[in-house]
């Protein structure tokens, strides 16, 4: 009996694939594709400075603001990172929002954000950046498991 479910699963598997391998036909145009990327602006490589801002990463790309006042790169939302954290907090989503480290998120996910302790503490610390107006800022690309630990 064993042996007719392989086999039988080994005729099924090689139907499917040479099906599958017999339809899909892929054809490219290399004028298309030519064109595509030609038609495009080159933008020069940005390198981030001490004194890099908004304004001056613009300048480097050639715009011009045309006399609108300057604005700067709005960081993530507090409200968003808080929300997050309160309904996903042991999963760690509001970390991958800020954008943590890989393994640190996945380290967050597998201990279910510290057995709940670090998660709970992550969303006292937003809720008050969140009363105070702070910002997370300070929380953001921050690739250490407690986040409030500094950078």
């Amino acid at each position: 009996m064993k042996k007719i479910i392989l086999l039988s699963s080994m005729l099924f598997l090689t139907v499917c694939t040479k099906s599958l391998a017999s339809t899909s036909e892929y054809i490219v145009d290399d004028v298309a594709i030519e064109a595509t990327l030609n038609s495009g602006v080159e933008v020069a490589s940005l390198v981030p400075t001490m004194e890099t801002s908004a304004t001056t990463e613009a300048n480097m790309l050639g715009v011009t603001n045309a006399g609108l006042p300057a604005t700067t790169v709005s960081s993530k939302n507090t409200a968003t990172a808080f929300i997050l954290s309160f309904f996903l907090g042991g999963l760690g989503i509001h970390r991958f929002y800020m954008g943590t480290a890989t393994l640190t998120g996945v380290g967050y996910i597998l201990t279910l954000g510290g057995c709940g302790i670090v998660a709970f503490v992550d969303w006292v610390v937003l809720l008050i950046a969140l009363v105070n107006d702070e910002g997370i800022s300070k929380y953001e690309d921050n690739p250490k498991f407690f986040m409030w630990g500094g950078k």
